[in-house]
């Protein structure tokens, strides 16, 4: 099942721009396509730099220092080229990379560049930045591999054929391959789902914050910090994050407060998170409001609520955070970043063992 964090879009989108910045050609690596286990499925995407830093993964490690190598000559031929790793049994041990991952996995090498108008990079950015929802229709097989077509444009050597654009414009949740006449010969393109990273509102901005948004960041979200305290909304403090300052009680007209999908109160002032809470409970398009405290803390602020507090019910997840025994802010930064990815994935966030059997002793 896909989810919203599996192939986050805002880090890639962020090594874009932090590359474009240095005016030099890039490697955009893709994956088509995978059999058996793998880390990650079609359509993740990483970046690897003109001299071989890799900006992301695609594997545990095992995979990007060849990825690097073949993206040096992709760099310099601007020639895309589609690799296959099968890293099944004991001929990998023997004759792979060693990694006995027990999969297969295909990936497409493309440069982008000046050359290239930075295409299809840019269009994935502009997408990610207004907040839009589309596709892109990557051509993986074939002699325009690395051509794509977007909302609005293209870069492929021939018009979008109808049934790519009908595959593009549906909507789906998952990557998908199509085959294509291309020209002369056969083709295919991988129709990548692009959809804005999920809005996280953070209510509070103290020290114990900064860890929150940092993993926020760095699993995908757009993260917002409000805070009515002007002091602790330092840029330098929240990288890559917007800031909001205003009075608990104006939180309620923001924006972000109607846009986002999840919000965590966590400001440690009572009335600022009684006034925080009043607003999200009329806000019931947001699917998870968490807040951070003990449990009598939690039973004072929706006693305050009122009748309020019943429009929180299913919604509400307080104390949170999954249960680590989690006491430094470190670590209950990723006891609340681990609850919310679980909220966002659909799953319950128990152990894996617990799924496949017990573990051997």
């Amino acid at each position: 099942m896909s989810h919203a964090l599996e192939t986050p879009l805002a880090p890639l989108v962020r090594d874009f721009r932090t590359l474009a910045a240095r005016g030099e050609a890039l490697a955009l690596a893709t994956v088509v396509e995978t059999e058996g286990s793998t880390y990650r499925k079609a359509g993740a995407q990483m970046l690897i730099a003109a001299g071989g830093e890799p900006f992301g993964l695609l594997s545990g490690g095992c995979l990007e220092a060849d990825l690097a190598l073949h993206a040096r000559a992709v760099v310099n031929t601007g020639s895309a080229r589609r690799l296959k790793y099968d890293m099944r049994g004991e001929d990998d041990r023997l004759f792979g990379i060693g990694s006995a991952c027990e999969g297969a996995i295909s990936v497409l090498l493309q440069r982008v560049g000046p050359v290239e108008d930075w295409q299809p990079l840019a269009a994935i950015a502009a997408c990610v930045e207004s907040r839009g929802r589309g596709a892109l229709a990557l051509i993986v097989e074939g002699a325009a591999s690395g051509r794509a077509w977007w909302h609005g444009g293209g870069d492929a050597p021939w018009p979008e054929p109808d049934d790519v654009r009908a595959a593009r414009e549906a909507g789906d949740a998952v990557p998908r391959q199509l085959a294509f006449a291309g020209g002369a010969e056969p083709a295919a393109v991988l129709v990548i789902p692009l959809s804005p990273p999920p809005l996280l509102l953070l209510c509070g901005a103290g020290p114990d914050v900064r860890p929150l948004a940092q993993q926020a960041v760095a699993l995908g979200f757009a993260v917002t910090v409000c805070d009515h305290r002007p002091a602790l909304l330092d840029p330098a403090r929240f990288p890559h994050c917007r800031l909001s300052c205003q009075p608990p009680q104006a939180f309620r007209d923001l924006p972000a407060v109607a846009e986002c999908d999840a919000a965590v109160v966590i400001s440690h002032h009572f009335d600022a998170d009684l006034a925080y809470l009043e607003a999200l409970a009329d806000r019931g398009t947001i699917g998870y409001v968490g807040l951070l405290g003990p449990a009598p803390r939690r039973d004072r602020l929706l006693a305050a609520l009122g009748r309020r507090g019943a429009q929180l019910a299913g919604r509400l997840h307080a104390p949170i955070g999954l249960d680590i025994g989690a006491r430094t802010p470190e670590a209950i930064a990723l006891a609340v970043a681990a609850e919310l990815h679980a909220w966002f994935a659909g799953r319950g966030g128990g152990p894996f063992h617990a799924h496949i059997g017990t573990t051997p002793a």
